[in-house]
């Protein structure tokens, strides 16, 4: 973790609870994952926290890192790594089709969503929820800063060391095609 305790209405701080119990919850996490979940030391987990990687999807969670109570993080088919002393805020969810990066000490803010993946918008005749998914990757850089309730879309690449403010939309970058 970060020499400086992270202060502002945006900080994910580790829930008060025994490092037993964190550990405790991290084993039945990988049990549960059935070898698609890839845990560094230190690694505390709050209540509620799930995890689910099918279809060939890998979850990476690096040294020190805080997953903070009752968030999710979804992998299928694609790879989501968390890097050493990031911080995922309680009730934040990621979504990996294709793959979500988040930097060592990166801050992402309680009820944050980061998703990969948006329908494609090929057809306009019809309705969205039958469109096909398109994923594109998400990186969120070292010590960048995802503010509570921001929402990423796919192909979101956000610089190390930025801000994206609280309730804040990063869309998909238009395509150059």
């Amino acid at each position: 973790m970060s020499a400086h305790p992270p202060i502002g209405a945006d900080a994910v701080v580790a829930p008060r609870g025994g490092a037993l119990a964190s550990r405790l919850r991290l084993a039945r996490l990988r049990l549960q994952a059935r070898g698609t979940l890839e845990a560094g030391r230190d690694v505390h987990v709050g209540r509620g926290v799930r995890i689910r990687a099918d279809d060939g999807g890998r979850v990476r969670l690096g040294d020190g890192c805080l997953l903070g109570p009752g968030c999710r993080i979804e992998a299928p088919g694609g790879t989501v790594e968390i890097g050493a002393g990031a911080r995922i805020g309680g009730r934040s969810v990621i979504v990996a089709l294709s793959s979500v990066t988040v930097g060592a000490g990166a801050t992402v803010g309680e009820w944050a969503v980061l998703s990969d993946a948006e329908p494609s918008g090929a057809d306009a005749e019809a309705p969205l929820r039958l469109q096909p998914l398109r994923p594109e990757p998400i990186a969120v850089g070292d010590g960048a800063r995802i503010g509570a309730h921001a929402a990423l879309g796919a192909g979101a690449r956000i610089a190390p060391g930025a801000v994206v403010g609280s309730y804040a939309v990063v869309p998909t970058p238009p395509s150059s095609a």
